[in-house]
């Protein structure tokens, strides 16, 4: 087919998806496992029906939940930041102010879930992110309709609709995946069975930008 009359136009929200280096991925998973006792529990700050989620990195307002903290080296914090910031480029958005909020891992056991939810940081607008760091070797048993694979399955809710649109977005992870999407993008994990756990890490960004003059640029 010739499609040297072709261009792309994208209305919408975007997910964009990286492959994180071997290096990235080895420091975190290693500080996890390593500090995993002396790590802030995350639970009071999420909506996951999971136990086992441990603060990274804060660099919110301290309160009763949560006070500043960062386990992560500055490679790996540098490497996050050129993410969001080619994120934000790719999508055309100009005149913005980031700033690294939070980051956590989730480490799910069978049975456990994470519903529909969105996020935010210190402020409304900005960039989340799943990191899948460990998958289990299986997802267990579809009970129905096991043609179509839905257990652990990561969701990703877009918000335009209309004829035409793709509105759902379930991807084949693989480890070293990274996803990132606007905060108020909705998105949840299925739960599964088995003997065996599946670890995502998630980071917040928080962009504060003026829309109308990205907008207009674009």
């Amino acid at each position: 087919m010739n499609t040297s009359d072709f261009n792309f136009v994208f209305l919408g929200q975007s997910v964009l998806r990286y492959e994180v280096p071997l290096d990235v991925f080895h420091t975190i998973n290693d500080i996890y496992e390593k500090r995993r006792d002396d790590l802030y529990p995350a639970n009071k700050q999420l909506v996951g029906k999971i136990k086992n989620e441990h603060s990274l990195f804060f660099n919110g307002e301290d309160s009763p939940k949560m006070t500043k903290h960062n386990h992560l080296p500055s490679d790996v914090m540098q490497w996050f930041w050129k993410k969001f910031e080619h994120y934000l480029i790719f999508n055309k958005i100009y005149d913005y102010k980031m700033h690294l909020n939070s980051c956590w891992v989730n480490e799910m056991k069978e049975h456990e879930y994470n519903p529909v939810h969105i996020h935010q940081g210190s402020i409304y607008t900005g960039l989340s992110s799943v990191m899948i760091l460990k998958l289990p070797e299986s997802y267990g048993v579809e009970y129905s309709a096991s043609e179509k694979q839905t257990n652990g399955r990561l969701q990703i809710m877009g918000n335009a609709t209309g004829q035409f649109c793709n509105t759902d977005y379930v991807p084949e992870v693989r480890q070293r995946d990274f996803f990132i999407f606007p905060y108020d993008m909705r998105h949840s994990v299925n739960p599964f069975n088995g003997p065996n756990k599946r670890r995502t890490l998630s980071f917040n960004c928080d962009v504060d930008y003026n829309p109308i003059t990205s907008r207009i640029s674009s």
